[in-house]
């Protein structure tokens, strides 16, 4: 998959005022997080992302946030079992 194509639809999610301040800051995340969603998809031109219905751009970008928002719970579930490993080692 190229990666051009996810910054592209990174563009087109920014240009329609789709996009969070938070996930503006975090582009990078947004591009790999877009870039799975596309290949999921099956969407492997850049014409495709130039041409998909508004509609259609709000569904990917919403796939984008779930993925996004499993991988910061799974994140924080890591974080936490960490912490109570510390924990336990210094008793």
């Amino acid at each position: 998959m190229d990666l051009h194509m996810s910054e592209f639809a990174f563009f087109r999610f920014k240009s329609n005022n789709m996009l969070t301040k938070e996930e503006e800051e975090h582009k990078e995340e947004i591009i790999r997080l877009t870039e799975e969603v596309l290949e999921a998809k099956g969407m492997q031109c850049d014409a495709r992302i130039s041409r998909i219905p508004e509609q259609e751009l709000i569904d990917i970008l919403e796939k984008v946030r779930e993925l996004r928002r499993k991988k910061k719970k799974r994140e924080s579930s890591t974080e936490v079992l960490k912490e109570e490993d510390l924990h336990i080692l210094n008793r």
